[in-house]
């Protein structure tokens, strides 16, 4: 089996359909996505803080080392993680990994 990634992508609730679609546009073979909560930046910023919403939505895409890149790119763009306040997204190595199904 190729290299592996773990695309790891935080957005805010309800954006993260978008954001998987697009990755999978881009080559990603599929995504996990469930619920969280974010704590810690709202209540330094004390009343400005109630502004940002804590619900989020955390996004795991496994990828081929080769089709990383592309992949993450797109989900920059979708989730427009290039701005302030969108998200975030950051990307590990995988040493181990069993049931990655790949398309033939």
């Amino acid at each position: 089996m190729s290299e592996l990634n773990l695309i790891t992508c935080i957005v805010q609730r309800g954006k993260a359909d978008r954001v998987v679609k697009d990755a999978i546009k881009s080559g990603a073979e599929g995504a996990t996505v469930f619920y969280a909560r974010g704590t810690g930046v709202r209540q330094k910023l004390g009343f400005w803080g109630k502004i940002i919403t804590p619900e989020k939505e955390v996004i795991l895409i496994i990828t081929k080392k080769e089709d990383t890149d592309t992949v993450f790119e797109a989900i920059i763009k979708s989730g427009k993680l290039d701005k302030p306040g969108q998200g975030f997204a950051f990307v590990h190595s995988v040493d181990r990994a069993v049931g990655f199904l790949t398309q033939k």
